[in-house]
């Protein structure tokens, strides 16, 4: 997982998140020049930039930190990535968009997926931020190909690219699926998985029938990481109820009873 680190050149450009918004909208305009944007899709590119640097920019600042390392870096540039294909999703509604294109980008953006981790393990800098922020990536990313494929598979890949936003929306109702999770390394191989399919069926290469099946593959791969998750959270919170329950307090003295032990 990366990490938020001091950059040892505090100068450094690239140790800025909103840099990476900035180089972000540089891409967007590389690729408009290729393929032209529409302007609702410049729009919802330009969007996701701006709101996950200053999200990013937030999570620094509340540590202590206006910097991050070259792991996060490495997540950052996938980040840049994900506006794009965004920005290629929204426009191919509009007008079918460049598929070889976004299936370009996509492509670079899943085999960076294991960089920032390698890079953070190797100089020892992994961190809550730096994890969550590879996650908020990840699932972004997920959210925009299912959208895509719902034209080919049916609406219903939606819940692939939702089913994370649900589980978040979930902690506001019950407040145990905030607790922390035990590290899996089966989560980031499904979150694979999953992007790797919805890409295949995004590239429009296998029969309509082949399309359905590996999506609902991908669906069941990741029900089956997240009903993991919410059986451990849901046993947790009843082994938690239970240790405060009135059968497991301890008796209370009498008011005014003596202490024998004096």
């Amino acid at each position: 997982m990366p990490k938020v680190q001091s950059s040892p050149a505090p100068s450094a450009a690239w140790t800025r998140p909103w840099w990476w918004a900035a180089g972000g909208v540089a891409m967007l305009a590389a690729v408009g020049a290729v393929a032209p944007l529409t302007l609702l899709a410049w729009a919802a590119g330009v969007a996701y930039l701006v709101v996950s640097s200053l999200l990013m920019s937030l999570g620094l600042r509340r540590r202590g930190e206006t910097r991050f390392g070259a792991a996060n870096a490495v997540t950052a540039s996938r980040s840049a990535l994900v506006g794009v294909a965004t920005a290629l999703v929204v426009s191919a509604f509009a007008d079918g968009g460049d598929t070889g294109l976004l299936v370009t980008i996509v492509a670079v953006a899943l085999a960076l997926d294991g960089v920032d981790g390698y890079v953070a393990r190797r100089t020892g800098s992994v961190s809550e931020l730096g994890g969550r922020f590879d996650m908020e990536v990840d699932a972004f990313l997920l959210l925009v190909l299912s959208v895509h494929d719902a034209r080919f598979v049916g609406w219903w890949v939606l819940s692939i690219g939702l089913m994370r936003y649900a589980f978040v929306a979930a902690a506001w109702l019950w407040p145990f699926f905030a607790r922390t999770l035990p590290y899996r390394y089966w989560r980031k191989v499904v979150t694979a998985a999953c992007g790797v399919a919805l890409t295949v069926v995004a590239a429009q290469l296998l029969p309509a029938v082949a399309n359905v099946v590996l999506a609902a593959a991908a669906l069941a791969l990741l029900v089956e990481s997240f009903g993991r998750d919410v059986l451990w959270l849901v046993r947790m919170n009843r082994t938690s109820a239970d240790l405060v329950s009135p059968e497991n307090a301890p008796a209370r003295e009498p008011r005014g009873a003596r202490d024998e032990s004096r």
